[in-house]
């Protein structure tokens, strides 16, 4: 598992309150196997409707930071949201707030999910639309988020920070990683072996 104490890269700007899940990805994505080929269709019926919208404007292309607004990623709980941005290219997130749901699985699948204010963020915004090829870092351990000469503060739920940055995050891979000791719990329980 991965350590991620910080992320750097270019910003993608999107400062619109209430992004909902079916806009990150359509409901009709919902129905794939796995989620290769999600990152192409993130925000698809926003950007048909939009000519103008930032994931498809060339100086936000390979963008890995994703500046969003308040309450984003809110309606139904669907994981393909964040791996439809994770497969776009965004590695970390930073918005206002989040939809609960939302918050947790880009923790779990290793996106870190900060919340900064709405002057931060509307610097922020003003500075990429300024400025695309401005690198920002987020990071975990100073929690801090930099801009240039710039500093802000960002906030994170401390399990959340804890996870991603000890790489305890991925919940799966830690119960590989016990694979051992979980068959040695399980040949000790009667009913997994007595009545086979």
């Amino acid at each position: 598992m991965n350590q991620i104490e910080s992320i750097t890269g270019t910003c993608i700007p999107l400062l619109l309150d209430d992004i909902d899940t079916d806009r990150i990805i359509p409901a009709r994505y919902l129905r794939c196997v796995t989620f290769e080929g999600l990152g192409e269709h993130a925000f698809e019926d926003d950007r048909k409707q939009d000519p103008e919208h930032p994931f498809d404007k060339p100086q936000f292309q390979n963008a890995s930071i994703l500046l969003g607004g308040r309450n984003f990623g809110c309606g139904s709980s669907r994981e393909h949201a964040p791996q439809s941005l994770i497969r776009w290219g965004i590695k970390a997130i930073i918005a206002e707030s989040f939809a609960e749901i939302f918050f947790g699985n880009c923790t779990g699948l290793g996106v870190p999910a900060v919340c900064a204010s709405r002057d931060t963020l509307e610097a922020l915004d003003q500075t990429i639309h300024n400025q695309p090829e401005q690198e920002l870092t987020v990071d975990l351990l100073t929690m801090k988020i930099k801009c240039g000469d710039q500093q802000f503060d960002c906030t994170l739920p401390d399990n959340a920070r804890a996870a991603l940055t000890s790489g305890t995050y991925d919940f799966l891979a830690q119960l590989l990683q016990s694979e051992s000791e979980i068959k040695e719990q399980a040949a000790g329980v009667p009913y997994f072996s007595s009545f086979a």
